[in-house]
């Protein structure tokens, strides 16, 4: 998912919330929002991640500049930022502190499996795609020599 899609998920789950503390909700009520927002600021992180690293393809024919993906993906972190902050203190004033450290606990539990799963799965399907495409790229160049050479020893009679 690229940042600013995740970053709109984010702002959306956050807002919903939001509006949840101001009315009152229980944080239990509200876990399906929370596992959005926590959700799309692990896909914030990949993105930055990936800014960072971009697979070998995504350099050559992205449509995007690697510098736009980083500033975006820049971008959405530093409001994710401001977003935990201000979750962090509502949280704080309307539950107690110990929810925020459950809340973050939580949060590491679900990146992590988003890593084991998504991210890894990804990855390797992009590492598949790109061995495909050397291999079919060094496929297409051996014949194209071959048949260079075949037409070369045919010229001279050599066959």
């Amino acid at each position: 998912m690229d940042p600013v899609t995740a970053m709109a998920t984010a702002s959306a789950a956050f807002n919903t919330i939001k509006k949840g503390f101001q009315v009152g909700r229980d944080i239990e009520q509200m876990a399906s929002d929370l596992g959005r927002w926590m959700g799309a600021l692990s896909d914030i992180e990949q993105a930055e991640k990936e800014a960072k690293n971009p697979p070998i393809f995504k350099k050559l024919f992205a449509g995007k500049s690697i510098e736009q993906e980083a500033m975006e993906a820049f971008a959405a972190k530093r409001k994710a930022q401001q977003q935990r902050d201000e979750l962090k203190q509502w949280m704080q004033y309307t539950i107690g502190s110990t929810a925020w450290d459950e809340l973050v606990k939580m949060e590491g539990q679900i990146r992590k499996q988003r890593q084991e799963t998504l991210y890894r799965q990804r990855e390797r399907r992009q590492k598949f795609v790109e061995w495909v495409v050397i291999g079919l790229a060094s496929l297409l160049g051996i014949g194209i020599i071959s048949f260079l050479a075949y037409l070369g020893m045919k010229n001279r009679g050599m066959i």
